[in-house]
């Protein structure tokens, strides 16, 4: 190939070939918006859009893309900001369920408390969210789960009737039109939800709750991944038609709270039935894994997952580079490996630096996507996102 742009760098990754350089490609939305709203984005990017500004940098720009959307039959959605209704729907189709973070249903440029509410013929769950004074300056930021959609064991059965009742709605055309608006420097990914237990934990429970479901309410929480798998394995027959080369679980996966206990008996086993089923379409299979992931390590290499995508290591978690690399050199692949603070001020520059190439020593010529775990934030300085860029550049693979 005489020409290797990003994508290109990404594919050949992937697909375990060797490209000419390293892949450097992560987001900067946070960055962006937080700089272009406190009026401090440098001079030279001010009249840039944000893919010419990843273009400038010499960062490629990823993206996730829900490839499908729930039509929720038999439900009206309120939300309420502040005592106001501000939307009001039957029957909604919408990219997140239960979580909610499109931002015109949940207002980010003002603090307050959004009220959401699923109104079906069985009951009444609501999920509330917090936008803080601090939140709104930090442009980007998502809004905080206040309160959970299961609250009490009588919530598990209208949950059930919501699943039981959702249409999977294919949006391919989002993922071609995305891949068009970001071109050969950037890279769409086809981002799936939570696998079942992560939505558990994180959306439908929250962390205390669902610990004591595990105890108190066991059969109604097996009730609720079961119809979870159900559901996924809908969305994933669906998939078969995405003609996309890597998709990508938005687990949010953390060895703390998942623990290897928890791990091997709600993941692991889940993770193995839909790579399988993933791999069987031609399709690599990712998981966002911005948590610490020292617990899980081992078990990660048996989950049949071809990335770690956001792999962020010490000092941003207890995982260092090292001992992730060690131990996945048969896989998963590392998408990552820059942890965002190192691009802060309080890093000194010869520190940052020593970093940056001591991983490029270490990876040399072996398959690796590099990025910024989880992301350039509003506090990163660009010019080290810059720094990375140049260094990737001139490290020629041999």
């Amino acid at each position: 190939m005489d020409k290797w742009t990003m994508r290109d760098r990404v594919i050949a990754a992937l697909q375990k070939r060797k490209p000419d350089r390293h892949p450097f490609i992560d987001r900067m939305e946070i960055w962006y918006k937080s700089k272009c709203q406190d009026g401090t984005i440098p001079q030279k990017f001010k009249d840039l859009s944000l893919n010419e500004i990843h273009q400038a940098v010499g960062m490629g720009r990823q993206k996730f893309t829900a490839p499908y959307a729930f039509g929720l039959h038999g439900v009206e959605v309120i939300y309420t900001f502040e005592n106001e209704v501000i939307y009001r729907e039957s029957e909604p189709v919408t990219e997140y369920f239960p979580a909610q973070w499109a931002p015109h249903q949940v207002p980010r440029d003002k603090a307050g408390t959004t009220l959401i509410e699923y109104i079906a013929p069985v009951g009444k769950l609501s999920l509330e969210y917090e936008v803080a004074e601090s939140m709104v300056a930090m442009s980007g930021v998502e809004p905080y789960l206040m309160q959970h959609l299961i609250k009490a064991e009588e919530d598990y059965r209208i949950a059930e009737y919501i699943i039981e009742h959702t249409e999977i709605v294919p949006q391919f055309d989002k993922i071609r039109e995305d891949e068009g608006n970001l071109g050969d420097n950037g890279f769409v990914v086809p981002c799936l939800h939570r696998i079942p237990f992560q939505q558990a934990l994180l959306e439908y429970l929250g962390e205390v709750p669902l610990f004591t479901a595990l105890y108190d309410s066991p059969r109604l929480l097996d009730r609720l991944i079961h119809l979870l798998d159900q559901q996924f394995m809908e969305i994933l027959q669906r998939l078969s038609d995405l003609p996309a080369i890597y998709v990508e679980f938005g687990d949010n996966l953390d060895g703390v709270m998942t623990n290897p206990k928890l791990f091997q008996k709600y993941s692991l086993p889940y993770y193995q039935k839909y790579n399988e089923i993933l791999h069987g379409q031609g399709k690599k299979v990712g998981s966002h894994t911005d948590g610490n992931v020292k617990p899980l390590l081992h078990l990660l290499a048996e989950s049949g997952l071809d990335v770690c995508e956001s792999f962020s290591p010490a000092p941003l978690t207890e995982c260092t580079f090292e001992e992730a690399w060690e131990t996945w050199k048969n896989g998963p692949l590392i998408w990552g490996g820059f942890p965002s603070p190192i691009l802060e001020e309080r890093t000194s520059e010869a520190q940052f630096q020593e970093y940056v190439h001591r991983i490029l020593e270490m990876v040399d010529s072996q398959n690796i996507i590099l990025g910024v775990g989880d992301m350039v934030l509003g506090n990163n300085l660009i010019e080290r996102v810059e720094y990375i860029a140049k260094a990737v550049e001139e490290h020629v693979l041999k």
